[in-house]
């Protein structure tokens, strides 16, 4: 299979594929949401369309459709009728494969009495993700893999985990079609991935690598070039977007799906970081190919840093300080050596040298990267010390991060292309704006939500800016009838200490009139762990703790008992999919501000303030307005929940912006009165149905 070939039609059908008739649209909508067993609601429709249209004027489009609507088939049948190859971006694997093992194959099939051909379709991810089979065949290539086997058992074989599980790996690889990482079951921890797989920098190359015909990643980005539909996740999506590297087919249409996550994850692609683990590991794999004098080099300006980083204060700088900049130049100095040096040097007694050599170069040029873009200290990143005890007790580190992302993604993910990005949670306070702003998309090409003949004319040429539109398709949900948003006015303001004893009051007083059934989502997880330590000892529901087990494990738990509670913090404010009478209750201790202290987020509320806007606003009211909108979204997930969100920080009855945060949150019906919602929890877990409890393990 080459490169720039191109799948066979099927007899009878287009040589190439055709774009389907705007008419056909509602006839095609209704065969593939009767495929996949669904109903066809008004707000799938509405959204179907305005996608058509959108991709027929080559515009781009915010939808937000809530819970229920269906908006997976609202979007990917427009795109298959249009003809052209659509990436679909997601955030979460649950959604990718949803897409690619249900949605997809169910749709194609319904479609293709019309469409006369059958869309290709395959999933992309990044390299790191996919199994190595020059790794799982010739061995770690660095020092990094020995005493993995070391101890060993009485029958020869690693009696530590990691290296089982690197053994697990190894057969593995002979066994998998994908060696994609996420189709092991059960799965393996990062430090034993980390030996059989390897970053795109790492990797020798098709071409160079003699299992290169074989290679996972390359084949997936093969079927990648042939599909029609490629579905990716953001990070990918942030790489392509970013980095001038293109690592996605040519496309003509790109949905982003989940898109109230693009900022964050775009974010976390173009952040980098100095750690002492990282300098060490790169003067260890260098050690046998670059010149003794570069290595010497890099090992003293490791010792050098590793010395300031150990009494390093967290927080932000403006501005390195001289004794931090001449460090960092120095590993940076040293870095440039250790390449020049591996560019000229060559070790032949070294067996599998390409592997080693490339590994060694990637590690160098990585620190190389991250020390210049540190040193040039642009007003377009955002540096600061981070403490934390992933690289061991105590050890702080340097990042440094893109003030603000709109720039790079109005710049390079909207031009010849259209561009759909939906979620449930897209309008804050009522309006796209601040999302819109957020993701690249000014206010300055915004474009009447509802087309008309006499719309404004629009700018054309490179300074034009992406034009787009807003549409809120609303939910097939009764909001009003199904839930009712209760907030504790009566409850002191939180302070910073996460130990409130009249919020846990409160708390222990909704969780006994619900008889359990609660999610309870917490700002922090110090403040999650104080709540199910009191609560523990004062109720009798079990309380179920993020971070105790899986959390699908958890999650599994609580739908299955309906006197469980489960409490945890972020994953839980937007991952969490348990409709029915599990899940009637769901509370939030406070209104999830980041922290003051966040060099990111308090840098990005300054820059907002110096050129004139609402910092406050922009960066921290918008931030916690989307979690706790996901946060409630939470409660009611199919059309027979009925259930309570209760929020026990009262500044979201009190405060000015209190408006702004409720109106960003499903249209639950209102109240501050303590004794109304125990006594409507206590009617609601009367008239809940028994759970059938779930088999437990083993």
């Amino acid at each position: 299979m080459t490169n720039d070939s191109e799948p066979q039609p099927l007899p009878g059908a287009p040589e190439t594929p055709q774009a389907v008739p705007r008419a056909l649209l509602p006839e095609l909508l209704h065969a593939a949401v009767e495929a996949v067993g669904g109903v066809e609601r008004p707000g799938q429709v509405r959204m179907a369309e305005a996608v058509a249209d959108a991709v027929e004027a080559g515009e781009h489009l915010l939808v937000q459709a809530g819970t229920g609507t269906g908006k997976s088939l609202a979007y990917l049948v427009p795109a298959l009728a249009h003809g052209d190859r659509v990436v679909v971006a997601t955030a979460t694997l649950a959604l990718q494969r949803q897409l690619v093992e249900r949605d997809l194959p169910r749709t194609v099939d319904a479609l293709h009495p019309v469409l006369r051909r059958r869309p290709l379709f395959a999933m992309l991810k990044g390299r790191s993700n996919y199994l190595c089979l020059h790794r799982a065949n010739e061995g770690t290539p660095s020092d990094e893999g020995e005493g993995l086997f070391d101890p060993v058992d009485a029958l020869g074989g690693p009696s530590g985990k990691l290296g089982k599980d690197v053994l697990r790996l190894r057969e593995w690889a002979g066994e998998t079609e994908t060696g994609d990482r996420d189709d092991l079951s059960p799965g393996v921890s990062d430090k034993a991935w980390a030996q059989l797989a390897v970053t795109s920098k790492e990797c020798l190359g098709a071409s160079k690598c003699a299992y290169g015909q074989e290679c996972f990643a390359e084949q997936a980005r093969e079927r990648a070039k042939l599909a029609d539909v490629v579905v990716t996740n953001h990070a990918m999506l942030a790489i392509d977007a970013i980095e001038g590297a293109p690592v996605l087919p040519d496309h003509a249409m790109l949905i982003v799906d989940e898109a109230h996550e693009l900022v964050n994850r775009v974010t976390g692609a173009a952040t980098a970081e100095l750690t002492v683990g990282a300098v060490n590991r790169a003067v260890k794999r260098a050690a046998k190919l670059a010149n003794e004098k570069a290595v010497d080099a890099l090992q003293a300006a490791a010792e050098s840093y590793h010395g300031l980083m150990e009494t390093a204060q967290p927080g932000r700088v403006e501005e390195l300080p001289e004794y931090l900049s001449y460090a960092v130049a120095a590993i940076r100095d040293a870095a440039r050596q250790v390449i020049t040096s591996l560019g000229e040097t060559r070790d032949k007694a070294l067996t599998d040298e390409d592997a080693v050599r490339k590994q060694a170069m990637a590690s160098a040029e990585q620190l190389h990267e991250t020390t210049d873009r540190l040193l040039s200290e642009s007003a377009y990143d955002v540096v600061w010390i981070e403490r934390s005890d992933r690289f061991g007790p105590g050890t702080a580190s340097l990042r440094v991060a893109p003030l603000n992302v709109a720039g790079l993604l109005r710049e390079n993910l909207y031009k010849e292309r259209s561009v759909v990005l939906t979620s449930a949670t897209l309008k804050l306070g009522g309006d796209f704006n601040g999302v819109a702003a957020s993701v690249g998309l000014p206010g300055e090409g915004r474009l009447p939500d509802v087309r008309s003949d006499a719309e404004p004319a629009v700018q054309e040429g490179e300074d034009a800016p992406p034009y787009w539109r807003g549409i809120d398709v609303g939910s097939p949900f009764a909001y009003p009838k199904q839930g009712i948003l209760y907030v504790a006015k009566h409850l002191p303001p939180p302070g910073r200490e996460p130990d409130r004893p009249e919020m846990l009051d409160e708390l222990a007083e909704l969780i006994g009139a619900a008889g359990g059934r609660t999610l309870g989502l917490f700002s922090s997880m110090r403040a999650a762990q104080t709540a199910a330590e009191a609560l523990r000892g004062r109720l009798d529901n079990r309380i179920l703790l993020q971070g105790e087990d899986t959390l699908g494990e958890l999650i599994r738990e609580f739908a299955s008992d309906p006197e469980t509670c489960l409490f945890g913090t972020l994953s839980l404010w937007q991952g969490v999919d348990v409709p029915g009478s599990a899940c009637q209750l769901v509370v939030m201790d406070r209104i999830p501000f980041p922290r003051p202290d966040d060099p990111l987020m308090s840098a990005r509320q300054k820059a907002v303030e110096e050129a004139g806007g609402n910092g406050f606003m922009a960066v921290a009211a918008t931030h916690a307005a989307l979690l706790m909108a996901q946060g409630a979204g939470r409660l009611v997930r199919a059309g027979d929940d009925r259930g309570v969100v209760a929020v026990l920080d009262p500044r979201l009855a009190t405060a000015r912006y209190g408006g702004f945060f409720r109106s960003s949150m499903p249209d639950f019906w209102y109240t501050n009165d303590r004794n109304q919602i125990r006594r409507s929890l206590a009617a609601i877990d009367a008239a809940a149905p028994a759970i059938r409890p779930v088999p437990q393990r083993g």
